[in-house]
């Protein structure tokens, strides 16, 4: 191979990595882990941001079939309702092949976004109270892609659809310089 074509590989080698790092974005759909205690106790897990299964702008959202820890739950699986602030915030866990409320809270609102659109869910701990009875809740929200304590950035991931282009406009080039050769 000429020094000329050597070099000519180590440039392209060094631009496609340079553009993979270019296009690279935040990797950002962490998943989340929910743990309610107090006077009911449950726990699952979602992802922190996405598009709910159902909604109503301005009052609530919902994701269904949920599969988690919910005491009284028929078959383990769930539908979670987030409700808004306006609306007393909080949430209700609907048992739906059980036909039954296992639980509805009041509280702050969990979440940012819209409840058509793309939501984003809260980190923390939160106080909940039952919406028709005496009963507080504790629900507290944690990254677990985040680990013991204050992590590191979030690494940058290329689109696959960009790495995907690159790689194959650089066997494109690689493939016409070695036609070029032999002519």
């Amino acid at each position: 191979m000429s020094t000329l074509m050597k070099n000519l590989k180590n440039s392209l080698t060094s631009a496609a990595v340079a553009a993979l790092l270019f296009t690279a974005g935040a990797a950002n759909a962490a998943v989340l882990q929910f743990k309610l205690t107090g006077d009911y106790s449950a726990s699952w897990q979602l992802n922190s941001s996405g598009t709910p299964d159902d909604g109503a702008d301005g009052i609530a959202f919902v994701v269904y079939d949920v599969e988690g820890n919910f005491p009284g739950s028929v078959s383990g699986l769930t539908d979670l309702y987030f409700y808004n602030g306006a609306e007393g915030g909080g949430l209700e866990i609907y048992d739906y092949w059980g036909d039954v409320d296992l639980l509805l809270t009041d509280g702050p609102q969990l979440y940012t976004g819209s409840e058509e659109g793309v939501i984003t869910f809260l980190l923390g701990t939160f106080a909940l109270t039952d919406f028709n009875g005496p009963g507080t809740y504790t629900l507290t929200v944690t990254d677990l892609d985040a680990g013991p304590g204050p992590g590191p950035d979030p690494v940058d991931v290329p689109e696959p659809a960009s790495a995907a282009l690159l790689l194959g406009g650089l066997g494109l080039m690689f493939a016409a310089g070695k036609r070029r050769r032999r002519h």
